[in-house]
């Protein structure tokens, strides 16, 4: 062997040394493989006082676009056109009326189908088709009378089933601090007990929320002058029901139903803005679009609550995971 032969052959040896090193760093047991991913500050679940809840500015689920092909995506956008129609427009009957469009229920859409996005947008169409599929209708992404029609069914599915009826000793009385009206009588202001007590807990984080801008008082209460969140009636006998729907003659079962789920101690209406109760279609479309509203529709079932879609203001309590006996 010559001396001159000897640097090149180290170099080769060198070089294979360094390509097999190459080789494992970058394989599937190396380190930077395995390291987790950062997440930055804005990526991060956002909570408030209590860590399980969901601020208004925490993100939405990552976009679903990824498993789709070009052909799928030119089918939502054609969907989103058809959705910012019929949003306005799909005619369907609840409560012995006419009513027209979902636009007012948005809220509850994207939280059950996980959109969170504008629903005339490609993101809400793609979201949508995945939950269509999971419920065996065609995945289209629009929002039709068949989807819509499965939706209310989910909503009203969640609500106090069997309707008991409570005892006086399972209910307590609503302090007055505590109400919208300053002035409601004491027999009118009644809950079943453990309803309250998630009620009081529900608020404390809402008023631990910062970014609803609720006015607090000195003990971390809702002030004596915020209206949001207080109760506007909870418990209401059958007869105190039966009262109030041959006051209100013309208000449907979708308004006053007969057996009504106030008889159960369980059912609170909340303010949530503008007109108390009115369900006209301005009012509801301005409860429905505000913060406190919103923010009730991605935590309240938290603290076992759950909305009647129809009513902005009226949530029941099943407890959580719908622990509550039927």
């Amino acid at each position: 062997m010559s001396y001159r032969s000897m640097p090149v052959r180290v170099l080769l040896l060198l070089a294979c040394a360094i390509l097999v090193l190459v080789i494992k760093s970058s394989g599937p047991g190396s380190r930077a493989q395995n390291r987790p991913a950062r997440t930055s500050a804005s990526e991060r679940p956002q909570t408030g006082g209590n860590g399980n809840v969901v601020r208004l500015s925490a993100p939405t689920k990552p976009a679903p676009g990824v498993g789709f092909k070009g052909a799928d995506l030119a089918v939502f956008d054609a969907a989103s056109g058809s959705n910012v129609q019929l949003q306005t427009t799909l005619e369907w009957s609840f409560g012995g009326r006419l009513q027209h469009g979902w636009d007012l229920y948005a809220p509850l859409i994207d939280d059950l189908i996980g959109a969170g996005v504008d629903v005339g947008g490609r993101e809400f169409a793609m979201r949508l088709s995945l939950w269509q599929r999971e419920k065996g209708i065609e995945p289209s992404g629009v929002l039709d009378g068949e989807t819509w029609s499965q939706m209310v069914s989910k909503f009203q599915s969640r609500r106090i089933a069997g309707r008991p009826y409570s005892a006086p000793n399972q209910l307590v009385t609503i302090p007055i601090s505590d109400c919208y009206d300053p002035t409601r009588a004491e027999e009118l202001r009644s809950a079943e007990r453990e309803t309250f007590a998630a009620y009081k807990r529900m608020v404390a984080a809402a008023v631990a929320d910062s970014s609803l801008g609720l006015q607090v008082g000195r003990k971390g209460q809702l002030a004596s002058n915020e209206k949001l969140l207080k109760i506007i009636s909870a418990f209401r006998s059958r007869e105190y029901q039966d009262q109030l729907r041959r006051q209100s003659p013309n208000s449907g079962s979708a308004g006053l139903a007969i057996n009504s789920p106030h008889s159960t101690g369980r059912a609170l209406d909340l303010y949530v803005g503008g007109e108390p109760v009115s369900t006209k279609d301005q009012n509801r479309a301005l409860q429905t679009q505000g913060a406190v509203y919103r923010w009730l529709v991605k935590n309240a079932a938290r603290f076992g609550f759950q909305p009647y879609f129809y009513e902005p203001w009226h949530w029941e309590y099943v407890g959580v995971g719908g622990a509550v006996p039927k």
